[in-house]
């Protein structure tokens, strides 16, 4: 490494790595040098380790530690039927097992959540460039009479995948096409991304007018980022979850009451949108995150599937109504990291691995996200948020 150093001393980035050889000499070095003691802490796998996570991870050295509480038993209906189910969460947020837990406890004495998966469907969003507007109109008016060929062709690279809508966005001799796939039980970026792109091959063929430039993904599907587009289709699944918390339950179990969490609700919301929040909710974020760890979900479209609108409203009678609505609700209980051993045992505690489970997942991580908002709502409205932090995320 001391040679590698001095050989490579005085050069440009650019010049370091000019020569392959020298490239990957430096590189087999690094990756065998110790940055630190606590490197030792970090195990040091063999190739056979390296097996099971082929197609998950690249240059594998070794697993963060992510520890996994339980919280439930939840009780929700969806469209398959009623289900009491305990819930996985990883995560390293101390007191945030425990706020949906009491979501959880507060819920089951009410009742049983109601969760229903409304619409599904994956989009990707080819960008392609003409020479002029009547290019964009024509090209336009040609495509989206492409359904069934599109179709036959996704048959080639998937079992599953099939073209639902066919949309295009027209801006000058820029024309964005929004292609909207159904997906069955995969979260399906990876189903979608090959399947657009032999799309592709079959529309810069057959086309009318060839594009100046094109790309497979003009950003416009919302894949990874917080969009409108949310609101204005469903990205994955739509859920939408409900429950009415009766008032001697906040009063014995939140520890609140509902005159305080609606007000809560009104004024949390207004700073919300104030703050230009695309939804408005609490803390969906946190729940997702830690389920879609312990269950092998592709973490970064939380970005995604944590916007969502929590609404809360008093009933005639005292008590509180209480819905939670996901619109990007990207999960899959198939492919992905869902295989590998510890997320495959949390899917299938919550009979939620495999082939047809996919909606009843998108249910749970619903009913989990309103019970987590009944929770941080009842601790902030009551003023314990901070106690319970101190409390329980301290050491």
């Amino acid at each position: 490494m001391t040679n590698m150093n001095e050989k490579l001393k005085g050069l440009s980035t650019f010049e370091q790595i000019a020569s392959l050889e020298d490239y990957l000499k430096l590189r087999a070095s690094v990756a065998q040098s110790p940055k630190s003691d606590e490197a030792n802490d970090i195990q040091n796998p063999s190739k056979e380790d390296e097996k099971p996570f082929k197609g998950n991870i690249e240059n594998y050295f070794g697993m963060a530690e992510i520890p996994m509480g339980l919280a439930g038993p939840l009780f929700f209906k969806g469209k398959s039927g009623e289900f009491a189910v305990n819930i996985p969460l990883a995560t390293t947020e101390g007191a945030l097992v425990a706020s949906y837990n009491r979501g959880m406890k507060a819920c089951a004495e009410s009742g049983i959540i109601s969760s229903i998966c409304i619409k599904e469907g994956v989009q990707r969003s080819p960008f392609f460039k003409f020479e002029t507007l009547k290019d964009s109109l024509q090209f336009s008016q040609w495509v989206v009479d492409q359904m069934n060929v599109f179709n036959e062709i996704c048959k080639q690279s998937s079992r599953i995948a099939q073209v639902k809508s066919i949309k295009t966005n027209i801006e000058g001799n820029i024309l964005i096409l929004i292609l909207d796939f159904y997906t069955g039980d995969a979260a399906g970026q990876n189903m979608v991304t090959i399947a657009t792109k032999m799309i592709c091959k079959y529309i810069l063929k057959n086309m009318p007018t060839p594009p100046t430039v094109w790309y497979i993904e003009s950003n416009f599907s919302g894949d990874k980022k917080a969009t409108f587009q949310s609101f204005q289709n469903v990205r994955g699944k739509k859920v939408s979850a409900e429950i009415v918390l009766k008032k001697e339950v906040i009063v014995n179990t939140l520890k609140t009451t509902p005159e305080l969490m609606e007000a809560y609700w009104i004024n949390s919301t207004m700073a919300a949108v104030k703050s230009g929040s695309i939804g408005a909710q609490g803390h969906v974020a946190n729940g997702l995150t830690a389920l879609f760890l312990a269950t092998g979900q592709d973490v970064a479209c939380i970005s995604e599937a944590a916007i969502g609108l929590t609404r809360m409203e008093i009933t005639e009678n005292g008590d509180l109504y209480v819905a939670v609505t996901l619109p990007s609700l990207i999960v899959g209980t198939v492919g992905g990291g869902t295989h590998l051993s510890s997320q495959r045992a949390c899917l299938e505690m919550m009979d939620a691995y495999g082939t047809g489970k996919a909606i009843k997942f998108a249910e749970i991580c619903a009913a989990v996200a309103l019970a987590g908002e009944i929770s941080i709502a009842a601790a902030i409205s009551a003023g314990h948020f901070t106690d319970a932090h101190k409390r329980l995320g301290r050491r």
